[in-house]
């Protein structure tokens, strides 16, 4: 946002130029972020927290600055030439809503006249890039960049019924906003209404039917509190960003509603003229004071250092607008009353945090803290970064995405119950996350629209979802690449399908064989654990290939899914490219632990290869296949594998052609061919069992 350092100055004395003025509030977290014009015309640039509405305007710079310096500064008050009322009945106003509008305050000056703003006004608002609009109006605004506070003019001529109503809105109204934009409301929507109708949605934006116009003759001016969160959701629920909107859904000043309106006032009859009729209307249904927070200097001094002065301690808060009260032992507690301003102090820690900001922090000594205790390393630590190291040197990076989906991917990709979000970002992210796959899907196509075609990424994290009524946080392990990211690896594997087709082509062949490329990961990460037996089978869910995928299951309990994206889901996800994926329960894997590594020698004895082309029904799995053939516990064994997979051809529709490799090695010496011969045999006969015709 832009304020005016010599709108700043009207306010405070400062004894430094603007450089240095910018340059001192920076260093105290109120950042000024560039400056551009000169004289009277500079600005400064600003970059202010959203937790620090009450500096978001100049009064509340002013009082930064005054801390700073140790200056004094100017009462808002005191700018204020109101002059006395005639006296009147007041204007009828009904709060319907007291827990959502705690305080409305209001004023009405009759017999003014509308016209442009004065050259000082006119000009501050345009150096903030504020378009001037007319007197009044730019009153509410000066007001706003002034002090922070949001207010609203109507034209009491066009509010039917001479009234004005706090409410929900009915199911169905209408309201057309001073945007233009012809709106529906819901009965969530807080609005003020006259008799009739709605004029304005509650903190957000008045209404176009009631606004100041050059007819205008009578305003009657409000400024309330509104709820922080009433206003969120329906500045959302509508589209809609205000300024009134972005301060009032932080928090507004409660205790300024009546000045504002007198400033608002001022500015109108000083400008238009006309008559200030009745007291001001201050409707309070509660109070919102803030709980007073007890600061101990010991406390200040073990967090900050025992060199800080207690009487630089009560200047600071003093400046800020905190009061203090002596409180317990004598000098060394002190109850503090927070100003209605600064709605962020709730606690100790951050009365001590305004001292350490305004003192400075630069000129704190350099000390270690105190720290007793030792680091201690999560239970399951080693066991992450073995997967971590493990999925690096596959080639994959770690990724980071949001603990956030929407309601229709929570829906699509699991059937765990979701955890909703009181106050979500947008729709796209308004539960929280029971499967990092949506996230994973999106960075892969964040990647590929950016013409990233070989990626690889993983990303270990909490899940969040419902379980026999208690919120639960299973981790999970997520491994996603591209089909081109894959493809580049197949070359290296030890099964190849040579069915005939051109393996660098788009054909389901090579779909089959960048699946078992991809699977080579999956087990390769597996592998790293301890179990008796490791299968696959075919649950998985539907968001997969049904031809392309399969469960990892471990002893009989599933640890993971993993395979190619189904077509239906890519194009839904705009995905420019296949891509496979591979999700790990890591509670599970947790449970097992690693695998402990065990060395022994090389063999000195030969190692001796056969192997054995047969052709088995399409439902026999390799699987299958390696189970039989170990069953025979063969102790000379030492490896079993597929190298060539084949369809088509002379092979008959619903059968394949596999080529199998064996390794045989002794401990105890060179194999003789009569044993070779026995083995081969014996696993033969096994493969037949299973269906398989053995080929010349």
């Amino acid at each position: 946002m832009k304020l005016s350092p010599q709108w700043i100055r009207d306010f405070i004395d400062a004894p430094v130029d603007n450089q240095r003025l910018a340059e001192a509030l920076t260093a105290v977290g109120i950042a000024v972020e560039g400056i551009s014009g000169s004289g009277t015309d500079t600005v400064f640039e600003m970059e202010i927290g959203t937790n620090r509405p009450d500096a978001m305007n100049h009064y509340g710079v002013a009082r930064e600055a005054s801390a700073i310096y140790d200056i004094g500064l100017k009462p808002l008050s005191a700018i204020s030439t109101l002059p006395s009322a005639k006296r009147s009945s007041p204007f009828p106003i009904t709060v319907e809503e007291p827990t959502l509008c705690p305080r409305f305050s209001a004023r009405v000056v009759r017999g003014t006249k509308i016209k442009p703003s004065p050259e000082k006004i006119a000009h501050r608002l345009e150096l903030l890039d504020q378009r001037p609009i007319s007197n009044a109006v730019d009153a509410t605004n000066y007001v706003l960049w002034e002090m922070g506070k949001p207010t609203h003019v109507f034209d009491m001529d066009l509010l039917q019924g001479g009234q004005l109503v706090i409410r929900h809105a009915r199911k169905g109204e209408k309201l057309k906003t001073l945007d233009g934009v012809d709106r529906t409301l819901s009965s969530e929507d807080l609005v003020v209404a006259d008799s009739k109708r709605p004029v304005g949605l509650a903190g957000v934006m008045g209404g176009f039917d009631t606004m100041i116009t050059d007819k205008t003759k009578d305003v009657l001016i409000e400024s309330a509190w509104w709820d922080p969160l009433t206003v969120r959701k329906t500045a959302r629920r509508h589209g809609i960003h205000s300024d009134a909107s972005h301060r009032f859904e932080r928090g507004a000043d409660f205790k300024s509603t009546i000045l504002s309106c007198d400033l608002v006032a001022d500015l109108i009859l000083a400008s238009g003229g006309g008559e200030l009729v009745g007291d001001v209307v201050d409707i309070v249904s509660e109070e919102r004071d803030q709980a007073p927070v007890m600061l101990r200097l010991a406390e200040v001094h073990r967090i900050l250092g025992g060199n800080l002065k207690t009487v630089e301690i009560f200047r600071i808060l003093k400046k800020l607008g905190f009061e203090l009260i002596p409180d317990g032992q004598a000098g060394i507690e002190f109850e503090v009353h927070i100003p209605s301003w600064r709605l962020d102090v709730e606690r100790e820690i951050d009365l001590i945090e305004e001292i350490a900001r305004l003192h400075g922090y630069d000129k704190f000594e350099n000390t270690l803290p105190p720290y007793t205790g030792a680091v201690v390393e999560l239970p399951n630590a080693h066991t992450d970064s073995t997967l971590r190291q493990r999925a690096l040197a596959l080639g994959y990076n770690e990724a980071v995405s949001l603990s956030f989906i929407s309601h229709e991917d929570a829906e699509k990709f699991s059937a765990a119950s979701v955890l909703e979000l009181e106050n979500p970002l947008n729709a796209e992210a308004s539960v929280m996350r029971t499967t990092i796959v949506p996230g994973m899907l999106d960075m892969l196509a964040w990647n590929l629209n950016r013409d990233a075609d070989d990626v690889r990424l993983f990303e270990m994290g909490r899940i969040y979802e419902m379980q026999n009524g208690e919120r639960a946080e299973p981790e999970r392990l997520c491994l996603a690449a591209t089909a081109s990211a894959v493809k580049t690896w197949i070359s290296m594997g030890s099964m190849l399908d040579v069915s005939g087709k051109n393996p660098k082509s788009s054909t389901p062949e090579l779909g089959a064989e960048e699946f078992r490329a991809f699977k080579g990961d999956v087990e390769n990460l597996l592998g790293a654990f301890s179990y008796d037996r490791l299968t696959f089978d075919r649950e998985t869910p539907e968001y997969f290939h049904q031809g392309r995928s399969a469960r990892a299951v471990m002893d009989r309990v599933p640890v993971a899914h993993f395979g190619q994206i189904a077509d239906a889901v890519k194009d839904s996800r705009k995905l420019r490219q296949d891509v496979y994926l591979a999700e790990f329960d890591l509670g599970e894997l947790h449970s097992r632990g690693l695998r402990k590594i065990v060395y022994k020698p090389l063999g000195k004895y030969p190692v001796v290869e056969r192997d054995f082309s047969l052709i088995f029904p399409d439902e026999v799995t390799f699987g299958m296949m390696k189970k039989a053939v170990m069953a025979l516990r063969v102790a000379e064994l030492r490896e079993f594998e597929p190298v060539e997979v084949f369809r088509g051809g002379s092979v008959e529709h619903g059968k394949y052609s596999m080529l199998l490799r064996v390794r045989l090695q002794s401990d105890g010496g060179t194999l003789r061919d009569e044993q070779i011969s026995g083995w081969s045999q014996r696993i033969v006969d096994a493969l037949q069992k299973l269906g398989g015709i053995q080929r010349a």
